[in-house]
């Protein structure tokens, strides 16, 4: 039978999805023969939600610290200067040039949707990189070895742009309200639920687990 595939709704500035990115490298490195993988961008920040950080900063002052009290993550301090200078800062947050980023990426490594996903994250979150200048992904691209003239065209061809809208309008389908989501797709009508916010490493792997064993008749993958 065919393998079944994880799916990781995220948004690329979802500080929770940044809290729980050690736990699904660790998940997609130990279930990599197990599961397809796929990562869905959620658009949590699009349309009527982009917002200039002088407008939330004062709520992630306080949102940061309770993601790393609760998951261990650090924020860098590159990134806490926009948050506790929102006044000074020129950042505006949209998550849609991020998905069509991650779209581009699964052009060339689709395995390895969820790195590249951490990487974005920590880009913004402990390096302080604005996900909305193109720039910000110029380093990920040489540790990748994507070329960089073809990374770039792609970025700003509307093919991509719809293939990131699809993936917002996909998670809204899923019934995915709140980020980060991990659901187990088995066939066109069979899903499991396996997170619905952060869940650390233990719980997610017990889950995991539990699926399996409901729906695999065998050790190996055809």
């Amino acid at each position: 039978m065919n393998k079944p595939t994880l799916i990781y709704c995220y948004d690329a500035y979802c500080g929770w999805c940044y809290g729980f990115s050690p736990v699904m490298k660790q998940i997609a490195t130990q279930y990599k023969n197990d599961f397809y993988f796929d990562v869905l961008s959620g658009g949590m920040m699009i349309g009527d939600g982009v917002m200039p950080i002088e407008k939330i900063g004062t709520y992630i002052q306080g949102a940061y610290k309770r993601v790393e009290e609760l998951t261990g993550i650090k924020f860098g301090q590159d990134f806490l200067w926009h948050i506790n200078n929102p006044d000074k800062s020129d950042w505006v947050m949209n998550s849609e040039k991020s998905a069509i980023a991650l779209c581009v990426f699964k052009d060339y490594f689709p395995d390895e949707a969820i790195f590249f996903a951490a990487d974005m994250q920590y880009a913004l979150n402990y390096e302080g990189r604005d996900l909305d200048d193109d720039e910000a992904y110029r380093h990920l691209l040489a540790k990748y070895k994507i070329p960089e003239t073809e990374f770039y065209t792609k970025l700003k061809n509307e093919e991509y742009k719809d293939k990131a809208h699809y993936e917002f309008a996909l998670c809204k389908h899923l019934q995915v309200t709140g980020f980060p989501q991990v659901l187990i797709q088995q066939n066109d009508a069979k899903f499991y639920l396996i997170s619905k916010g952060f869940s650390d490493y233990e719980t997610i792997n017990l889950r995991i687990q539990n699926v399996l064993k409901e729906i695999v008749p065998s050790p190996e993958w055809k």
